[in-house]
């Protein structure tokens, strides 16, 4: 299923009031936290990135309690703020599926393995040599680690890739826009390719975020003029 599927579709539901809770999965390196990032600047809403959530300076793990406390802080404190919020990251095993339960849209980036893993090596060695910021605060990342380690992210972005492929093609079986068993909560999509479906979407998107905010000016005018 691609974009084409799903343009009968406005490019993000929301709750139906103009809120919006949107999730972004999809392996390492897929571009979850730019894109999350590009999402937050068009909606106004806070971005959630669960790794810095995650780990610990020194790479320590927080326990599933910590994890899905501090999750849940964040989520409550945007949607207090700014009325929703634009997640990125996955974490299922440690209560991910927090986001995956109360978000109105997931987007799934599921762009070939031969475009995103270049730019996920960039990125490592970018971060290696300090002209990035790690995914966390006090997680450096060493060459030892990187190259020669079970835990590399390297190697995880490479086995991930399969497996991620068939849980969120489970998922979309079930909650896929068109498609999904679950018709009441069919609230996901993925955009796959080389590029074009995520920048066409992220046109879109800006463009119905425009509107919105241009009815919102008329309404508030509408209202002086009754005053």
């Amino acid at each position: 299923m691609d974009r084409r599927s799903t343009l009968g579709f406005p490019p993000l539901l929301g709750d139906g009031q103009g809120h919006y809770r949107v999730h972004l999965v999809g392996n390492s390196g897929a571009g979850k936290t730019t894109v999350a990032r590009t999402l937050g600047e068009i909606l106004d809403l806070p971005v959630i990135s669960m790794d810095p959530i995650f780990w610990k300076p020194g790479w320590i793990q927080s326990s599933k309690e910590e994890f899905q406390a501090k999750l849940r802080a964040a989520m409550e404190e945007a949607e207090r703020t700014s009325g929703g919020w634009v997640a990125e990251g996955n974490y299922l095993s440690h209560g991910g599926n927090i986001l995956h339960d109360t978000s109105t849209d997931t987007i799934w980036l599921d762009p070939p393995l031969l475009l995103y893993f270049p730019r996920l090596l960039l990125r490592t060695f970018r971060r290696l040599f300090g002209l990035q910021q790690t995914c966390s605060v006090g997680c450096s990342e060493s060459v030892r680690e990187t190259f020669f380690s079970k835990e590399s992210i390297i190697l995880w972005c490479l086995t991930q890739h399969s497996s991620n492929r068939t849980r969120n093609n489970a998922n979309m079986r079930e909650i896929g826009l068109g498609m999904g068993a679950n018709i009441e909560r069919r609230r996901m999509r993925r955009l796959g390719g080389w590029g074009t479906d995520l920048r066409d979407w992220l046109a879109d998107v800006r463009q119905a975020a425009d509107k919105q905010e241009d009815h919102g000016h008329d309404s508030q005018d509408l209202d002086r003029k009754k005053i």
